[in-house]
C-alpha cells in the first residue's frame, strides 16, 4: 500500500492582529478593507460588552477573549505572538486599508527590500469631521507591518512606539484613522487615557505639592497647547485644530486632578475608567 500523502496547509504569507474593546461601531469597516489582503486574522478582545467579537468572527478572525489591561499594548502584543503569517500588519479597529495601501503591503510582502524587516506608516486622522493636516498629527508615522518575531510592543505606556530588530523602511500610501466619530466619543477615549497617564505618575511617585501642581496646570497645558497650535501649526486646521491643541494640553492637567485623587482620596475604584 502506498503510504498516505500529508497536506500540507497553505502557508500564511501575512496576518492582521487586532486588540479591541468595544469597538463593534468601528471594526467592521476595519475589516472590510483588510479581508482580501490577509490569510489571517487575530484579535484579542478585552471582554467586550458590545458585538465585537460576533462582527469579527464574521470575517473569519480568530478571536481570543481577555481581560481589558490597562496598558492595552499587553493585548497587542498578544495578538502578535498569535499570528502564524511571515509579515504581521497591526491595526486598530478605528483604522481602514485603502485600496492603494493594499496594493503596496502586497507588493512588498512578495518582493521586499534586502535587511527591511518592518516598514513606517504613515496616518491620516479624521478629528471633528476634519483631516488634520498640521499640529504635528500628520504624517503621525507608526511601525505597523514587520517580519514575524523582529518587532515587539514593551508594554510599558500607551503611546510606545514598536522596538524593532533591524532595518526599518517607508510605505508611500496612508493609512486611515478614523479615532472619534464624535467629540463625545474622543472625551471617552481620552478619560482612559488621562487614566493610564495619572498611573503612571503614581508608579513614579510623583510628588503632590505647590512645584508639581503649577507643573501640570499651567506649564505643562500650556507648552503643549503653543507647541500643538502656534510651533506645529495647528491653526490651519481651524477650530478642530484649536480644539485638539487646547484638550491635548488638558489631558496632563486631567492625568494630575485623578492622581491627586488616588493619592489623598484613596480611591479604589479609579481603573474603572476601562470599563
Amino acid at each position: 500500500m502506498e503510504k498516505q500523502k500529508h497536506l500540507e496547509l497553505p502557508k500564511i504569507k501575512l496576518s492582521v492582529a487586532l486588540a479591541t474593546f468595544n469597538e463593534g461601531l468601528s471594526i467592521k469597516e476595519c475589516l472590510e478593507s483588510i479581508k482580501n489582503l490577509a490569510q489571517e486574522i487575530v484579535v484579542v478582545d478585552g471582554s467586550s460588552t458590545d458585538n465585537t467579537v460576533e462582527i469579527a468572527r464574521s470575517f473569519g478572525a480568530k478571536a481570543i477573549i481577555t481581560t481589558n489591561k490597562p496598558i492595552f499594548h499587553i493585548n497587542k502584543q498578544q495578538a502578535i505572538d498569535e499570528c502564524q503569517g511571515d509579515w504581521v500588519l497591526l491595526l486598530d479597529a478605528d483604522e481602514v486599508v485603502p485600496s492603494d495601501l493594499a496594493e503596496e503591503i502586497k507588493t512588498v510582502i512578495q518582493d521586499g527590500v534586502s535587511g527591511t524587516v518592518a516598514y513606517w506608516l504613515k496616518r491620516r486622522k479624521m478629528f471633528l469631521g476634519k483631516w488634520m493636516k498640521k499640529g504635528g498629527q500628520y504624517p503621525d508615522p507608526v511601525v505597523r507591518l514587520f517580519k514575524k518575531g523582529r518587532a515587539f510592543l514593551p508594554c510599558q505606556s500607551v503611546h510606545e512606539q514598536m522596538k524593532v530588530d533591524g532595518e526599518i523602511g517607508w510605505l508611500k500610501n496612508d493609512l486611515i484613522h478614523l479615532p472619534t466619530c464624535s467629540f463625545t466619543s474622543y472625551l471617552t477615549k481620552d478619560n482612559r487615557y488621562s487614566t493610564l497617564t495619572a498611573l503612571e505618575m503614581k508608579n513614579e511617585k510623583l510628588k503632590i505639592n505647590f512645584f508639581s501642581f503649577c507643573k501640570y496646570f499651567f506649564w505643562e497645558p500650556n507648552k503643549i497647547f503653543f507647541s500643538i497650535y502656534l510651533r506645529h501649526k495647528g491653526f490651519l486646521d481651524g477650530f478642530p485644530g484649536f480644539i485638539f491643541a487646547l484638550y491635548s494640553g488638558l489631558h496632563i492637567t486631567n492625568a494630575y486632578i485623578k492622581y491627586w485623587e488616588m493619592e489623598k482620596t484613596l480611591s479604589e475604584h479609579i481603573e474603572e475608567d476601562w470599563v
